[in-house]
């Protein structure tokens, strides 16, 4: 076994050099196409690209976190050019799967719960408060304004607006890990926001959204409930039934996570395809100035409440990170995926490189205490 994992450590260089290179002839390839036939033929060697360029990242540290973003894109690009198996297959919608896709994560979020998760809030309930109220504020209100002057239609226009009306994801967690921010303020953050979503989210809605498009309050919130409070409490009883005794199912949770979420970006932006390519560049624009404004008042906000420089960072990447998987769920219960889901599908992929990008350079600039200690 150990000169089995040897000659398979050995491999590995090769395999991301291999990647390296396919990685960049897809790319040139599809450029040479895009030229010669036209962009709509060249899907096969951006799919590739995107895909083995996700690999190669692998091979280095300072890259290897925009490894899943970029596969992101990869299944992204293969929706946007084959809609058709990823909507539909055998008469079955496979945007069905959308909401039991979510169920899964946030099982798996309650399944690495405990009460241990909310002692952040005994000590330190001041930026446990400010997390959450920026979080349900900041957002929301980035969301309605650009919103008004999107000039979107309505139903794509009240999509931007669910995705700052969404709680923090556990992507954040991810990204502030690796800031080395605070990462225990980080889940009590997106544990909180999480289990009020139900409640927060939909009055929200109403409020903001309610000129938009016609908001069922009841509704919307047991849709929630269902999303997120049920699964979640069934992972918080199985953590405490079954603590230690799977702890196949805690390694592999995860990653299941992480193919839930591609999972319901790939089912949105493939049902979604023709409204996407018609207003697709404004809408990158819009849902990245809302993603980074984000970052920046969230963080902004938090100093000016005379927060410290780490737990400032924290409050930052919690504001501009949102569960686009819980938006694209509720557009889903909505049956406007198509529309209201648009604004999640695009947030979900650019704020994980937004976030990696701002956790990497916060790695490499620790707060001044950190420093000295």
């Amino acid at each position: 076994m150990p000169t089995f994992n040897k000659k398979a450590n050995n491999l590995k260089p090769l395999l991301y050099k291999i990647a390296i290179g396919i990685a960049i002839v897809s790319f040139l390839a599809g450029l040479a196409i895009s030229m010669w036939t036209g962009i709509e033929h060249a899907g096969p060697a951006f799919i590739l690209f995107f895909i083995a360029l996700g690999i190669s990242f692998q091979s280095s540290e300072k890259l290897k976190g925009f490894s899943y973003s970029t596969m992101i894109f990869g299944v992204v690009t293969m929706a946007l050019y084959y809609p058709s198996p990823l909507t539909e297959v055998g008469g079955f919608k496979l945007m069905s799967l959308i909401t039991p896709l979510i169920q899964i994560i946030m099982f798996g979020m309650g399944t690495s719960m405990s009460a241990q998760d909310f002692v952040s809030v005994v000590k330190q309930p001041k930026a446990v408060v400010i997390g959450v109220v920026t979080q349900f504020s900041i957002m929301p209100l980035l969301g309605f304004s650009l919103a008004k002057l999107s000039g979107f239609p309505p139903e794509i226009a009240a999509g931007i607006i669910l995705i700052g009306c969404s709680p923090s994801g556990l992507a954040s967690n991810v990204m502030n890990y690796l800031a080395k921010a605070n990462l225990a303020l980080s889940i009590t953050i997106t544990s909180i926001t999480t289990l009020l979503a139900p409640f927060v989210t939909p009055l929200l809605m109403k409020l903001l959204a309610g000129t938009f498009i016609e908001i069922d309050l009841t509704k919307m919130m047991w849709d929630i409930f269902k999303m997120i409070m049920i699964p979640i409490g069934a992972g918080l009883l199985f953590n405490k039934l079954f603590h230690g005794k799977f702890k196949w199912l805690d390694k592999a949770m995860p990653y299941i996570s992480m193919l839930g979420i591609a999972g319901v970006i790939t089912f949105v932006t493939a049902t979604g395809r023709n409204s996407l390519l018609d207003i697709g560049p404004i809408l990158i624009v819009l849902v990245l100035i809302h993603n980074l404004c984000g970052y920046t008042l969230g963080y902004w906000s938090a100093r000016l409440l005379r927060m410290n420089e780490r737990d400032s960072r924290t409050v930052a990447i919690e504001v501009g990170m949102q569960n686009a998987g819980l938006a694209s769920g509720i557009a889903k219960e909505m049956g406007k995926i198509a529309t209201v889901g648009l604004a999640s599908a695009v947030f979900g992929p650019l704020m994980n490189i937004s976030g990696s990008i701002l956790a990497s350079y916060w790695h490499r600039r620790p707060p001044e205490n950190e420093i000295k200690s």
